[in-house]
């Protein structure tokens, strides 16, 4: 006789003393857990009942007409230790109300002299199927209806009409389903996240993996189910363990109890099974994230299409989706080899991950900057099929990074979506060593890799304070990266920041600086908290480790979003005015070195000096085309002079990397060359990556009173400029619009206008909700010209509303040096008045007013 049928014999045999021993039995069994032990667990209650049930009938006078039926977690013969016993007792309604009573009690009052939980419902078919329209709860439960004893075809019945009827409400009950979820989110936390967690009512616990029993019960939709019924079973595991830790029927995970829960799962210790409960949690709260995404179009989907078959069989006819708004199978492009449908992110019929290994982050910039989900299908494409990053990854895959982390709160979804499939730590493989670990300090809320993910969203709020907000993003990243090693997590993250940042393809300068930010990410909040700042000595201690002002205007801002990123009790307004304090002083003393002049004559090369000249000769813009990609061979330069036609548009290699390309464009000295160049580029979706304006001087044989008809000089733009997506546009026809922008012909406002009128006719694009643009005098600087800095959003048209706005102010731009780092644009102006001087202080600060109030009016 197996073991299970002797303690099936035991039970049926005496009674609920047997049972009693028996389940005691059977939960010190060393040997038998997890599923085998909560499925013996059912199936030992079940004969328990059953024989209740059985005897009950016969006392109570009932033949057939009766059954007893296991609901909820116990029908999921998902019995824990502790769990609720939650049962039916169906009938057909033909046994009287006093022999119904007297079989309840025959198997109800056992259970609770067993001082078992009992949650209990006496009903025919019809009676539970209207409670179950009426409470979604029950409903619910019914879902996992199962038959203990009794009339099998009555439990039968009931489940069939029981599953009809959900999937016939599902469009109405799944909403609320969602909403009654979303509430006990609030209320609970995020299982992934919390120090003392509840394992079932928490955000990705185990009621959440109920609910999305449920949803794929409607048939609309259902679950990715890789790894999901593992998730459920260490949840359920780590449940078994603490009911049997406490003696208690808790679902909370309490501090006291950790150790030893991780002990009877055979676990290193507390740390280590919280860890697995937060990758159980985030496999459950992502399953549900895009489960609930798919329940929406398909709700959606259907809600549309009910108008346009009502036209059809009224005889309107007419185009399907005529007046119903976008379709949801329409494609419009976000960048290379990426677009969006139906709300979310996916990947263009085009696109060839096999081939283009910038593709992942690309697209999850795309669908950061975009404030949308990437589509599950795309994140499994790209995981299964896009190669390795070279080493050092290529300009491109490091600028895609950044824009992802400086999105702000939707960098956070999409990372999510990147972590599930593995493909985070595929990039970044140091990742994996602070993936979901848990931080005992009660003032993180956060587990280290998701704190390191909010420091980037906190830091990309505060891009406009720095000159290098790339840095600050990455920095953010990585500065706790070395808590997933032993010893100080600053030493240790140092050394893994070097390795990573030279990895994604920063120079040894921007290694250095980032190396330097992780070390001493501590060092101001701790020197202000701990030292005396009135002491010399503090002062020029923190000097020396952070070694120059542009570092310490990094740390400064990483020092508030690590804080912020926190908890609500690491930063606070006095702690923000005593680092500001040290960072003034320590400002101070760095200050002492002098600085070098940032408008020194730059050299002038052969071919920069040779478009000068023909642009001087033909008074109209010459362009240098320097290609970066297999669209022109490297190195081939198209000059085209005024009347010269270009060659033909250089269409984009299929799976290669985006078109780069380097511009330069010669043009006579003349107002509104700035805004009609960047308004051209802008107008062909040109994205700029980065840019300089200088005048250039000409050969002294070219000057003289022969030319006085002539401009006084030429205007040499430096450009590195990528299409936003497809090819790049013919150069004659830059030309051309340059010519028509310059001679007032081309109305650059009014088209570009034009298309954001365009762009925001669909409200579905949420976007990011940037930080607003920042305009500053940067005293000092120069000693010829007065320097003007633009921090802001880069969005199309950025540097022609800024250029209008200079040429609003009535100032002269003597040279500019745009440089465009993620989605942030870091701009510097050196300007002067007419009569070429610097600006006074006081029309300084108006300039700067009055081009910061354009920028945030635009």
């Amino acid at each position: 006789m197996t073991e299970r049928a002797r303690t099936t014999t035991e039970t049926t045999d005496s009674g609920p003393g047997g049972y009693a021993a028996a389940r005691l039995r059977l939960l010190q069994e060393g040997s038998r857990s997890g599923p085998p032990r909560r499925s013996a667990l059912a199936e030992l209650t079940d004969h328990w009942l059953a024989a209740l049930l059985t005897g009950g009938a016969g006392t109570a006078g009932i033949g057939q007409g009766v059954a007893l039926v296991a609901v909820g977690g116990y029908g999921r013969g998902e019995l824990s230790p502790r769990s609720d016993l939650d049962v039916l007792l169906l009938h057909d309604g033909t046994a009287g109300s006093s022999a119904l009573a007297s079989l309840a009690d025959h198997v109800w009052y056992p259970v609770w002299d067993m001082g078992l939980a009992l949650d209990h419902s006496v009903r025919t078919p019809d009676e539970a199927r209207k409670t179950a329209g009426e409470d979604l709860k029950v409903q619910l439960g019914l879902l996992d209806a199962r038959h203990i004893a009794g009339d099998a075809a009555l439990t039968a019945g009931l489940r069939t009409a029981v599953l009809a009827d959900w999937r016939t409400q599902a469009p109405r009950r799944l909403p609320e389903l969602h909403e009654l979820c979303q509430e006990r989110g609030q209320r609970h936390g995020e299982l992934q996240f919390l120090l003392e967690p509840d394992l079932k009512e928490a955000r990705g616990g185990l009621r959440d993996a109920t609910a999305l029993r449920a949803i794929a019960a409607s048939w609309l939709a259902d679950a990715p189910r890789e790894g999901l019924d593992d998730a459920r079973r260490r949840l359920l595991d780590a449940r078994d363990a603490l009911h049997l830790a406490t003696g208690r029927a808790t679902d909370r995970l309490a501090l006291q109890e950790q150790d030893q829960v991780a002990a009877a799962l055979g676990l290193l210790d507390a740390d280590t099974l919280l860890r697995q409960v937060y990758e159980s949690a985030r496999t459950v709260s992502y399953a549900s994230d895009v489960t609930w995404r798919e329940v929406e179009r398909v709700l959606r989907a259907r809600s549309a299409a009910r108008p346009r078959l009502r036209g059809l069989l009224r005889g309107r006819g007419g185009r399907a989706g005529a007046g119903s708004g976008t379709d949801a199978g329409e494609r419009s492009p976000l960048a290379e080899g990426v677009v969006e449908q139906g709300g979310e992110v996916v990947l263009a019929r085009a696109a060839r991950p096999e081939r283009d290994p910038v593709l992942p982050l690309r697209a999850a910039a795309a669908a950061a900057q975009a404030g949308l989900p990437l589509s599950l299908h795309a994140v499994r494409r790209l995981a299964a099929a896009a190669r390795p990053l070279p080493v050092p990854w290529p300009p491109e895959a490091r600028e895609q990074l950044i824009t992802l982390l400086g999105a702000g709160e939707s960098t956070v979804e999409v990372w999510e979506a990147l972590e599930a499939e593995g493909l985070i730590t595929r990039l970044l493989p140091d990742w994996e060593r602070v993936r979901c670990r848990p931080q005992r300090n009660p003032v993180h809320r956060w587990t280290v890799d998701r704190h390191l993910v909010e420091t980037a969203v906190r830091a990309s709020a505060l891009s406009r304070r720095v000159g290098r907000p790339d840095l600050l993003l990455v920095a953010a990243l990585l500065h706790d990266i070395g808590k997933g090693w032993p010893g100080d997590h600053s030493v240790a993250g140092e050394t893994i920041a070097r390795d990573v940042a030279a990895r994604i393809g920063f120079d040894r300068a921007d290694v250095a600086v980032l190396a330097t930010l992780v070390r001493h990410h501590l060092l101001l909040i701790e020197t202000a908290t701990r030292r005396d700042l009135d002491d010399p000595a503090t002062v020029r201690s923190v000097a020396e480790a952070v070694g120059s002002p542009v570092t310490l205007e990094l740390l400064h801002a990483l020092t508030e979003a690590d804080a912020l990123a926190t908890g609500p009790a690491a930063w606070s307004a006095w702690r923000g005015s005593i680092v500001a304090d040290l960072v003034k002083r320590v400002a101070a003393v760095l200050a002492g070195e002098p600085a070098a002049d940032s408008t020194a004559p730059q050299q002038t090369t052969a071919e920069q000096e040779r478009l000068a000249i023909e642009a001087w000769r033909t008074g109209g813009p010459v362009l240098a085309l320097h290609a970066r990609s297999e669209a022109l061979p490297p190195g081939k330069t198209a000059i085209l002079p005024a009347g010269v036609e270009g060659p033909p548009e250089a269409e984009e290699p299929t799976g290669s990397e985006p078109v780069g390309v380097e511009l330069l464009i010669a043009v006579p000295d003349q107002p509104g060359v700035l805004p009609a160049a960047a308004g051209v580029l802008a107008l062909h979706r040109l994205t700029v990556r980065a840019a300089d304006l200088r005048a250039v001087g000409l050969p002294a044989e070219l000057e003289g009173p022969a030319d006085a008809g002539k401009a006084a000089g030429v205007l040499l733009l430096s450009w590195r400029v990528a299409a936003e997506y497809g090819s790049l546009p013919q150069a004659a026809r830059l030309r051309n619009d340059l010519l028509r922008a310059l001679d007032g012909s081309l109305d650059i406002v009014a088209r570009l206008a034009e298309r954001e009128a365009a762009y925001r006719k669909y409200p579905r694009r949420r976007g990011v909700h940037a930080p607003p643009p920042r305009v500053t005098i940067a005293p000092g600087s120069s000693e010829l010209a007065t320097v003007v800095e633009v921090r802001a959003q880069d969005v199309p048209g950025l540097l022609h509303r800024i250029g209008r706005a200079l040429e609003d102010a009535a100032v002269a731009v003597r040279s500019a040096h745009v440089s465009t780092l993620g989605a942030n644009a870091v701009d510097a102006f050196y300007v002067t008045d007419t009569s070429g001087a610097p600006l006074k202080p006081t029309r300084a600060a108006e300039v700067a007013q009055e081009v910061e109030g354009a920028l945030r009016q635009g």
